[in-house]
């Protein structure tokens, strides 16, 4: 525009003359249409020949007599002036055409999803244009704070909690129903279910799980009542044993090895341990390994608050849980379980050995007053005697497990709202559906949050809103029995997931207090989980935002509130399966009714001392801010150069024992090299983003594809997913991860008998240890290259 200003400045400099167009009618074919030509006065007389009665004139007197014009002087001068006239209507045309499309864009409410741009005023992507106008990270923010209401939370936490969810159950599959009738009323793009035959594993009512007493001559006597036959450990091994109590605190592998220093062996023995700090299937799995027959689980008073206007777990109460050392269909170990599909006869190696069996305090109570031997250290004792407890051996005592179990239906519930620029990447969020019990905090909230979510971004979609990459929302089935129906999802597209799927973000446990906040997460979310905690304020503390709430009692925010994923979480296999970062959230304080059936609206609304809607709240604003940030963000906010760091923090525990290795001939190197590449390829990266053109689609697009597969890269690709499904070098299971190479090198500073388990006999193996270095090496030199980008891009320093 401005250069065509200019030629018009010129143009008038240089030609002041007047011009004038005329037109010549056009004979042959195109006779009676007139066509525009320029005249030049030089050639008046030739031109005037082909001149009609239709000419332009100049002003004239009122009531003068019409007279013949002078053409030649208006043909030459129409001639000279053509040009620029040519220019003058380009520039209006050009300038009325910006106009109306400006005046177009505001007005048209149907274009409003394709043009969407955030503007960010705090260092935020320039990505979202609205038909109101620019639209600013405070104003988008300030969209979702005035959709999302609290008063809805509430009712459908307690409407939920009072309904029967059991996977597989009548109730369960109403509920299903209303949920996804609840989606298909919202302005999605998709909703859709998906069903899954799964084997679960329920008690039996004919046949009830029973302990007795067994006295020194074998004789079966009297039986221990189990106050709720209901509750149960689904996956327990089925049968029944005999053994001598042992008590073994949480039945850590420390705690086992402590018992077994202080003259008491597990080998043979009933074990008697506490809920908490590892899960049942860990506490299951380690007494598996130190050899004892049989587990009892109980909740310890001493565990929870004692806070007295706060209601406590009744005496008679015990917790359920599941034993599966696994997520998924045990009986279909990493197959997807569609259309009752026909595997051969496998099963998990997850799936323990030995029967278990939760009882309550009360039984525990009975069981810890009959145990002798020696004192437990002061850090087991707890509250239920008068008097120490003794670590055994006491009496002997048979328990019998008849669990069985059954192929059942259950049903994962999904909705869409369609991405505009990278609709093929998913941010997706999810929660559990399904309870044992009642389960206000393990579920209810949850679901309560989603359906929150759900209807709070089809309010933004209506008004004008478009997210830059597809969000999916999912309610899980089978949560109960250990993720099920996530795992068997992923399972089924895990080629589809691990290429499309951008971050998955658990509203799970997301309540079990107001006390404390915890975030379960990758590395690669660690910066954005911090960014948002200052977004969003804290429940339970006026004018503080949640980071400030964290850094008050911690200035190290990141030790105070990032954990690591743990199985038992949904979001676990979507990292150490799928290679997908993940997080889950929770208030955290001591809740005691999770997974019973006192886990009730009510008893989560006294726990929280009536805060229970204002840290629902807050939750769904964490959730809501992260998912607009990663569904918005032009380049994707994942902290891909957060992993250099994990990595040279788990080399200081491998350098422990470079002494040690070197007096054998071996050397730790290639794991330090690896790392260097690592840290470089992530540095070249990031500086090739901030040296690029930011409006470069294609670029960008690229750079996000790799930044999202960032976590995919530490999946180890020299393992079989089938033989080894968590093949995560930092947080999955097996001898190709980094806490395996750890403990291996262990045993080079213990002796044979020294640490249970699979290497106890044998010691340190340089065949093995070699074999787990590869395996690690080579993962991390993989994710080192694939950050890279292109092979002609590698630079490797191996």
């Amino acid at each position: 525009m401005e250069r065509l200003w200019g030629l018009f400045q010129r143009a008038q400099q240089l030609s002041p003359r007047s011009s004038q167009t005329v037109y010549q009618r056009v004979e042959g074919p195109r006779k009676g249409h007139l066509e525009e030509e320029e005249e030049d006065g030089e050639e008046g007389a030739e031109t005037l020949a082909h001149f009609c009665p239709m000419e332009l004139r100049g002003p004239e007197p009122l009531g003068s007599r019409p007279r013949q014009p002078n053409l030649i002087p208006w043909a030459a001068a129409g001639r000279r002036a053509a040009p620029y006239l040519v220019l003058t209507a380009l520039l209006i045309f050009t300038g009325a055409f910006l106009l109306g499309y400006v005046a177009f864009r505001g007005s048209c409410q149907a274009c409003g999803d394709s043009v969407l741009v955030v503007s960010e005023d705090v260092n935020y992507e320039p990505d979202l244009d609205f038909h109101q106008g620019r639209l600013y990270w405070s104003d988008l923010q300030a969209m979702f704070l005035q959709f999302l209401g609290e008063g809805r939370l509430e009712d459908t936490i307690r409407q939920t909690s009072l309904r029967e969810r059991v996977a597989g159950s009548a109730g369960m599959a109403a509920l299903t129903q209303d949920i996804r009738a609840a989606l298909s009323r919202q302005k999605l793009d998709h909703v859709w279910t998906d069903t899954h035959y799964v084997g679960l594993q329920f008690p039996d009512p004919a046949h009830p799980n029973t302990l007795h007493w067994v006295d020194e001559a074998g004789k079966v006597g009297e039986q221990l009542p189990l106050e709720d036959p209901d509750v149960y450990c689904p996956y327990s091994a089925i049968g029944n044993v005999t053994g001598e109590l042992v008590y073994a605190h949480y039945g850590r592998p420390e705690d086992l090895q402590d018992l077994r220093a202080r003259g008491v062996d597990p080998v043979g023995r009933l074990l008697l341990v506490r809920v908490g700090v590892i899960s049942f299937a860990q506490k299951v799995t380690n007494a598996q390994d130190f050899g004892a027959q049989g587990v009892l689980i109980y909740p310890e008073p001493a565990d929870f608050s004692q806070d007295p206007p706060k209601p406590s777990l009744s005496s008679q109460q015990a917790v359920y849980g599941h034993v599966h050392l696994g997520t998924g269909d045990p009986y279909t170990p990493g197959f997807p379980s569609f259309n009752q599909t026909q595997f051969p006869p496998v099963a998990s190696s997850g799936l323990p050995s030995i029967p278990a069996q939760p009882i309550s305090a009360d039984i525990a109570s009975r069981l810890l007053r009959k145990l002798k031997g020696p004192v437990a250290p002061q850090e087991w004792q707890g509250s239920l005697l008068g008097s120490p407890y003794h670590l055994g051996p006491g009496p002997r005592l048979r328990l019998v497990v008849n669990n069985h179990r059954t192929s059942t239906p259950i049903n994962n519930i999904f909705g869409c709202i369609e991405g505009r620029s990278e609709p093929d990447h998913y941010v997706v969020i999810g929660a559990q559906r399904d309870a044992w019990g009642p389960g206000a905090a393990k579920s209810a909230v949850g679901t309560a949050i989603l359906l929150e979510l759900v209807r709070t971004f089809s309010s933004m979609v209506s008004n004008g809103f478009r997210p830059r990459r597809s969000l999916l929302f999912i309610s899980w089935d089978g949560g109960d029995f250990g993720s099920v129906g996530s795992t068997e999802w992923l399972e089924g597209y895990l080629s589809v997931l691990h290429l499309k799927a951008v971050v998955y973000v658990s509203l799970d446990n997301a309540v079990l207090g107001d006390d404390k906040f915890h975030a379960k997460t990758s590395p690669l979310l660690t910066s954005l989980i911090e960014s948002v905690l200052k977004q969003v304020d804290s429940p339970n503390h006026s004018g503080q935002t949640l980071y400030e709430q964290v850094v008050f009692t911690n200035p190290s925010w990141d030790a105070e509130v990032i954990r690591p994923l743990p199985m038992d979480s949904s979001a676990y296999s979507f990292t150490a399966f799928v290679g997908v970062p993940a997080v889950e959230f929770s208030f955290m304080e001591a809740y005691p009714f999770l997974h019973t059936k006192e886990d009730t609206y009510e008893n989560l609304h006294k726990v929280l001392q009536g805060r229970l809607p204002a840290v629902a709240q807050a939750v769904a604003q964490l959730a809501g801010q992260l998912l607009i940030r990663l569904s918005h963000d032009r380049l994707l906010p994942l902290d891909f150069g957060r992993y250099g760091d994990v990595v040279l923090r788990h080399i200081g525990n491998l350098n422990e024992f470079s002494g040690d290795l070197k007096a054998r001939g071996l050397t730790l190197q290639w794991v330090y090299s690896a790392r260097g590449d690592y840290i470089r390829a992530a540095e070249k990266l990031r500086q090739e983003i901030y040296s690029s053109e930011e409006r470069d689609e294609r670029l960008t697009r690229m750079y996000n594809v790799r930044i999202m597969r960032v976590e995919f890269y530490f999946l180890s690709q020299y393992v079989s997913p089938a033989d080894s499904p968590f093949r995560h070098i930092f947080m999955g299971r097996g001898d190709h991860t980094l806490g395996a190479l750890l403990d291996h090198l262990r045993l080079l500073r213990s002796n044979s008998s020294g640490t249970p388990g699979a290497t106890s006999s044998t010691g340190f193996q340089e065949s093995r240890f070699r074999r787990q270095l590869a395996l690690l090496t080579w993962t991390l030199q993989g994710a080192a290259n694939a950050l890279s980008g292109d092979v002609w891009n590698i630079d490797n320093n191996f």
